[in-house]
């Protein structure tokens, strides 16, 4: 079993195209995946460890397989820290312990990034960003390279230095340009698409008048907008089973998975007043995709391995 750390990923290279393209064939192929929901335990206010099993349809590996654990620990540096367990599912041999911080941010960053593009309005420009940590990094980084023909004016909610650092980070991407909000309230009124990537939020951000018509919410850790659930015309989520125990679900005017959008049998956005919810929850679907094309990708001479010593005889105990 071979070892793969953060800095063996972010030696490929691998840019926020390629990231946004693996992202849509999970999404288009998910139906055929086993995806059972996550387990979400949380011993602490603030603090959440996740474990998430997946198995791929077939593909150039054949039938790949694996476990994700992602952990929140406020007072770490990032507080979100990942891992990733990778096998043949059709032997069971265990291919790759990987570092799953970068394909975590990555992938959830994408992610986000298609349903915007998925679910906006028309010539949607105006995005409210809040929570400015990698993952929100991460997502406009794909929406920029994706879309590198239309100007975005993107408004940041203050917090301590980040949206300081945020504008710094993208200063050299001409088709975007920053405002800076002190309200959860102005960052959200007059905004055509608006994404959280804040991970902790104890209760819902602005009221219901905030929120004008069209527009597209993003709450990528899906904190902070449960208001929205009761009055929006479109749930839309990565997978059902991630969602149905979510309190207002049974209240939601219409829900749908966004595999069924992508693959044309149920209609996304239909009109330009639609207010619309994206519900993605993060499935390791996509972190197993990654996670499987990264190996394909290393020198696999140069990586340490790992030898468990497992025992060689059926009865050993």
């Amino acid at each position: 079993m071979k070892v793969v750390t953060f800095e063996d990923i972010k030696a490929l290279g691998i840019g926020p195209l390629t990231c946004l393209d693996w992202v849509q064939t999970a999404i288009a192929r998910k139906r055929e995946a086993l995806l059972p929901p996550k387990i979400s335990l949380k011993p602490f206010d603030g603090v959440f460890c996740n474990v998430m099993p997946s198995m791929l349809p077939h593909d150039q590996m054949g039938l790949t397989g694996g476990v994700k654990i992602v952990t929140r620990y406020p007072n770490r540096e990032p507080s979100l820290e990942s891992r990733l367990l990778l096998m043949n599912a059709q032997t069971g041999e265990f291919l790759a312990l990987m570092d799953a911080t970068w394909i975590t941010t990555m992938r959830t960053g994408a992610v986000a990034a298609h349903s915007i593009m998925l679910f906006g309005k028309d010539d949607f420009s105006v995005i409210g960003m809040m929570g400015l940590g990698n993952t929100a990094r991460a997502t406009l980084n794909v929406l920029a390279a994706a879309m590198p023909d239309r100007k975005f004016t993107v408004k940041l909610l203050r917090y301590k230095n980040q949206h300081e650092l945020f504008i710094e980070r993208f200063a050299s991407y001409k088709n975007l340009a920053f405002s800076v909000v002190d309200t959860a309230e102005d960052m959200v009124k007059g905004s055509h698409v608006v994404v959280s990537g804040a991970t902790y939020l104890p209760k819902d951000i602005c009221e219901d008048r905030c929120f004008d018509k069209g527009v597209l919410v993003v709450p990528i850790h899906t904190l902070g907008f449960t208001n929205c659930d009761l009055f929006f015309d479109k749930v839309f989520a990565d997978d059902t089973g991630h969602v149905c125990h979510f309190k207002n679900y049974d209240k939601f005017k219409k829900f749908a998975e966004v595999c069924d959008v992508v693959n044309g049998i149920i209609p996304g956005r239909e009109s330009q007043e639609e207010r619309i919810l994206a519900y993605n929850i993060g499935i390791s679907l996509h972190d197993i995709n990654f996670a499987a094309n990264i190996f394909m990708m290393l020198n696999h001479d140069t990586l340490p391995d790992i030898d468990m010593h497992d025992p060689i005889e059926k009865f050993w105990a």
